[in-house]
């Protein structure tokens, strides 16, 4: 059994996921009674919303090398970031990283090859959306990826922070959200939906759409699985 370590709380309701979804991974996987062994760095979410919103990198690459370090000396011996905004900085993280990092974007992709997919709408924080972190990730492996427009990048964010953050899910803005989808889905043609905010799952669903979804933190959490039961 290998020891990870989880940089968290970015956000908190996504930590959550990841350490239950990695406890339950780990003992299906392994049919043992048997529980994973992790370290959680838990970050301050309200910090790395706001540098993340004046596009300040550098003091937020560093909040994230500093939290691998810290996981380092806790005796860990690979990390994940869970979060997908974060690995907007991944490579300067990995570079300056001491533990091997497993990324969410990587995943996602080597995930959508194995289903065949061509064409993925890309929903997320507007930071992702917009940043390319998607849309080159996928061309790099030979899918095109589609974002929403500004507008509707606004409103998918307006529903991530602060309600999808805080875990509340509000009728109206699940019909919004999947409005956008639906809408995206049909103009261009798209084959799936990537979930790339970890926090969207709360609202949007297997059954919710007539495409298959790209659950980013679900494929990040088996992926981490299989490393620590190798």
């Amino acid at each position: 059994m290998k020891k990870l370590g989880l940089v968290g709380g970015i956000g908190p309701e996504s930590t959550l996921d990841y350490y239950k979804g990695i406890i339950e991974g780990y003992r299906k996987r392994t049919g043992k009674d048997d529980y994973p062994v992790m370290v959680i760095d838990s970050l301050n979410l309200t910090e790395m919303y706001n540098l993340a919103s004046r596009k300040d990198w550098e003091p937020f690459t560093d909040i994230l090398v500093h939290s691998t370090r810290r996981l380092a000396a806790a005796g860990a011996e690979f990390a994940a970031m869970a979060a997908n905004t974060a690995h907007i900085v991944f490579d300067e993280v990995r570079k300056r990283s001491p533990l091997t990092l497993v990324s969410i974007v990587e995943e996602t992709c080597l995930s959508a090859l194995s289903r065949k997919c061509k064409k993925v709408v890309i929903f997320g924080t507007a930071f992702t959306m917009s940043s390319g972190l998607y849309t080159e990730a996928f061309a790099r492996y030979g899918m095109e990826a589609c974002v929403p427009t500004e507008e509707d990048q606004k409103t998918i964010h307006g529903v991530i922070f602060p309600h999808l953050q805080e875990g509340i899910v509000l009728p109206e803005e699940k019909d919004a959200v999947l409005g956008i989808a639906r809408r995206m889905i049909t103009q261009t043609g798209a084959d799936s939906l990537d979930l790339g905010c970890t926090e969207l799952p709360l609202i949007i669903g297997e059954g919710d759409l007539e495409v298959p979804l790209l659950d980013t933190s679900q494929i990040h959490i088996q992926k981490i699985v299989d490393l620590i039961s190798a």
